[in-house]
């Protein structure tokens, strides 16, 4: 483009033959002013200084560089980082050394700084502190309530949510009252509509739990899934990740149902929650398809409240310092090196024993024993009404 501009062609026939624009031609142009070709630098290079103006020297850096090393070497403390250096410079040097920033920056571009960088992993599987779940061999139910919401002008209401974990099947019913009775009532429907889970999963809430006041305590939502083989879950207190499928779906009734419209009685959330509910399972349906298969509900079933305790109760908890963990209005030995960890006490009524595993995210598959004691629970009469 230069050989032609300077033949004597003008700088617009030169730009359409080459298919640029005019500026173009006219910036090589001018880089080459005054020089023979072949003496020109034609590489192309970015805009503006080739050095940084407010750029530390290089002496600079190389004496981070320097210091770096001796620090590390000859420091009483044992300490190199972009402190120490900062404060070993300031002591050299007459006028204000860099900042710890630009000295970090120096020794990055040096290759100097230690590589210890966090590590993402994986996270765990979907149900990961139930092995049947995590392989996709069992189903899993969940329930929370979503407490206290006002209607304008109206009662406070409560709201039972449910949801599947593989198949994303949900349930949603307002309630004027959060009792242990009505919830029962709402999951025994749910369960001889869709069928049986192998696992049922609560937060330690009295409506699913029972009362926490007295010892061995077995409210009668846990006694329904006992008595129908499903085994109840309840996730740890204050832990995040084990309630995200059924807290997920509040936040999405709550966004979709609740905050879209006002409402004047709870006859109006019923109507569009059940709406909600229908349109969700239909988008759904694929989903079921691909998950766990449900176990039918027994015919003629009738609820027992008073009958002995069979099949396993399952609490997931944290131990404290000591390796203990509380459960059932108890507190046990669980394993004086397994301090602060997650565990899955496994509370088998039939055979009177209680059985332990360790728990953790980073090694999901691997869930060793850590003990088993004898829990002698005596059969007492259900306290409620029936």
């Amino acid at each position: 483009m230069v050989r032609l501009v300077r033949s004597h062609k003008s700088m617009h026939q030169v730009a359409t033959q080459f298919r640029v624009s005019v500026s173009v031609v006219a910036r090589w142009v001018e880089r080459a002013a005054g020089h023979r070709l072949d003496s020109v630098d034609f590489s192309d290079r970015s805009p503006g200084c080739v050095r940084a103006w407010n750029r530390v020297p290089t002496s600079v850096e190389q004496r981070i560089a320097e210091l770096r090393k001796t620090l590390r070497e000859e420091s009483i403390l044992g300490e190199y980082g972009a402190t120490a250096i900062q404060i070993a410079l300031q002591a050299e040097m007459h006028s204000p050394a860099p900042s710890i920033a630009t000295i970090n920056r120096a020794l990055s571009r040096q290759g100097l700084q230690d590589a210890a960088r966090h590590i993402r992993r994986a996270a765990p599987p979907k149900g990961w502190y139930l092995p049947a779940v995590a392989a996709g061999e069992a189903e899993l139910d969940s329930f929370d309530l979503i407490e206290e919401l006002k209607i304008a002008n109206g009662p406070l209401i409560w709201v039972l949510n449910g949801t599947s974990l593989h198949g994303g099947l949900v349930d949603s019913w307002p309630l004027e009252q959060a009792t242990a009775k009505l919830v029962l009532e709402r999951v025994l429907k749910r369960w001889q509509r869709d069928g049986l889970p192998a696992y049922a999963q609560f937060d330690n809430g009295t409506q699913f739990q029972g009362a926490h006041q007295f010892a061995d305590a077995v409210g009668r939502v846990s006694r329904l899934c006992l008595a129908l083989g499903v085994i109840p879950v309840f996730a740890p207190p204050r832990e995040p990740g084990f309630q995200n499928a059924i807290e997920g779906f509040n936040g999405l009734w709550q966004a979709k149902v609740w905050q879209r419209r006002k409402f004047e009685d709870i006859a109006e959330i019923e109507a569009a929650s059940t709406r909600y509910v229908r349109a969700h399972r239909a988008r759904s349906s694929a989903r079921r398809e691909r998950a766990p298969k449900r176990r039918a509900m027994p015919q003629n079933f009738s609820l027992n409240l008073n009958a002995k305790l069979k099949g396993t109760m399952i609490f997931l908890r944290r131990t404290d310092e000591h390796g203990r963990a509380h459960l059932l209005g108890q507190t046990f030995e669980i394993c004086a090196r397994w301090v602060h960890r997650l565990v899955r006490c496994e509370v088998d009524f039939t055979q009177q024993r209680i059985r332990c595993y360790a728990l953790r995210r980073r090694e999901p598959a691997d869930q060793p024993l850590l003990h088993e004691l004898p829990y002698q629970r005596k059969h007492k009469p259900f306290y409620g009404a029936l």
